[in-house]
């Protein structure tokens, strides 16, 4: 049966029955409520699991009617589906209970304790709720990778595929790299979205590429708060020695800090903070 969710206290590793409550949500109201878009293409399924690699334990935000929770399982994952939408939790866990490699919890993904031994998330989630996830995977210390199929504008935004980078992704990019994967089409999906989908795909470097976590972001954060209107005024105001840094990194002094690369960051960093 679904798992009811409270307070994130849900063991990862083993299932616990409890029992459910709570009222019926409408079919219409929840998909325009929680941004409700089911994939039924199995060729984009093979292409998440391809880009995922499942194994151990993954969790799985919003796993829906299921089609690619099962696929994970067969993959050889341990899989845990948080799912929000009491109707359809109550349905998968029906239709999944006599799977052992299958738990599904009825609540709120971006509520849940992350498990402390290494794990994976792998879904395909809503648009609406997309950053608080990816905030979520980011602050989980046990986090191995996160491969999630999202609005395909977000993707391209947070991979630099704009030729611009986004704050989230260099402050983090010592720690996790972030690549596109393949386009997934509106027409993968029921009911059809207005916009494609793309893989996006997180994974936790094997060593940070920089020792000190909070004067890099430090530099970062500064550097994207928009003093001045270049990267190189902005870092002017607390650190020496920026124009040789700049230099070093191969960034213009007028450079606007959207288009200065995650790895010249780390360069920049070592110039001025390492």
């Amino acid at each position: 049966m679904a798992q009811n969710f409270a307070h994130g206290n849900y063991s990862h590793t083993q299932k616990k029955a409890r029992n459910g409550g709570g009222g019926r949500t409408p079919i219409d109201r929840a998909r325009r409520t929680l941004s409700q878009n089911f994939l039924v293409d199995r060729h984009a399924v093979e292409l998440m699991l391809k880009a995922a690699a499942p194994e151990g334990l993954v969790l799985e935000p919003g796993p829906g009617d299921g089609v690619l929770t099962v696929a994970l399982a067969e993959a050889g994952a341990r899989v845990v589906g948080y799912e929000i939408d009491p109707r359809l939790a109550g349905r998968l866990a029906s239709r999944t209970r006599s799977d052992p490699r299958i738990d599904v919890v009825r609540g709120d993904f971006t509520l849940a304790r992350a498990p402390r031994e290494p794990f994976a998330v792998v879904g395909n989630i809503p648009y609406s709720v997309t950053s608080k996830i990816v905030d979520w995977c980011l602050r989980a210390p046990a986090l191995t990778s996160a491969t999630l199929l999202t609005q395909l504008e977000y993707a391209r935004k947070r991979t630099g595929d704009y030729g611009r980078w986004s704050l989230v992704t260099v402050e983090s990019w010592p720690w996790f790299s972030w690549r596109l994967g393949d386009t997934i089409g509106r027409e993968c999906f029921r009911p059809v979205p207005s916009v494609d989908s793309a893989i996006l795909r997180i994974q936790r470097r094997t060593e940070p590429l920089v020792s000190g976590r909070r004067s890099y972001q430090e530099l970062v954060e500064l550097g994207f708060g928009g003093v001045g209107g270049s990267v190189r005024a902005s870092l002017k105001t607390r650190y020496q020695g920026v124009d040789a840094a700049l230099a070093a990194a191969g960034v213009a002094r007028d450079a606007v800090v959207g288009y200065v690369h995650p790895d010249q960051w780390i360069t920049l960093w070592e110039r001025l903070c390492g």
